[in-house]
């Protein structure tokens, strides 16, 4: 087993110290040492949170050489690591093609599915019952809210936020930066850095990131 930290102290890291312990339960991969606060939540430090110690803020990794870490989809403090000292971290009910490609840091929650062929980058976070369907391509940084439904061949670039229940048409490109609202249903290309929403989605306004 191998040591872990979250990199987060919102609901979603509370969340992800329950899938790690459901990942042990299934095969034994990770023993939990706690969560590292950013540098905003400094007070949180000390406190117990979901079971386990807020030990530090990202400074504190220093003292965790040894240690994988995943980020929940909030953290956004600066942490220069080697790559493979990114853990990616899913729930054992999620599917995920043996031909698929999974990037470091990812967060894959339960009941989601990663097609034939589907590609994630690096930190791309799913919530519950998202389908990234066969052929896909996801960038790094993309969140993806609960029930997100890709079809086939769509590509989402980095940094893009797409909403809970949204759903994107076959071979589209949804451009980075953007932000897909709750529901929508796209039918067209999403330029870079732009809020759609609707059924079928329009533009509403740039996104200021």
């Amino acid at each position: 087993m191998r040591d872990l930290l979250i990199l987060g102290v919102g609901v979603h890291a509370g969340e992800m110290a329950e899938i790690v312990e459901r990942v042990d339960q299934a095969a034994p991969t990770w023993k939990l040492l706690g969560f590292v606060a950013p540098a905003k939540a400094a007070d949180r430090v000390g406190q117990a949170f979901n079971g386990y110690p807020v030990v530090g803020t990202p400074e504190v990794l220093a003292r965790y050489p040894e240690a994988a870490v995943v980020p929940d989809n909030e953290f956004k403090d600066a942490v220069d690591l080697p790559r493979d000292r990114w853990a990616t971290l899913t729930d054992p009910s999620s599917f995920i093609s043996r031909t698929a490609t999974i990037g470091a840091g990812c967060v894959i929650y339960p009941n989601c599915f990663v097609g034939l062929n589907a590609r994630l980058g690096d930190r791309v976070f799913m919530l519950s019952g998202v389908v990234v369907n066969h052929d896909d391509r996801v960038e790094a940084g993309v969140v993806m809210a609960s029930h997100v439904t890709l079809a086939g061949f769509v590509t989402v670039e980095a940094g893009a936020y797409l909403g809970q229940g949204c759903q994107v048409r076959q071979f589209l490109r949804v451009g980075h930066g953007s932000l897909v609202g709750m529901g929508s249903v796209v039918v067209r290309d999403v330029p870079p850095e732009t809020v759609v929403a609707g059924n079928p989605a329009r533009r509403l306004r740039d996104r200021a990131l």
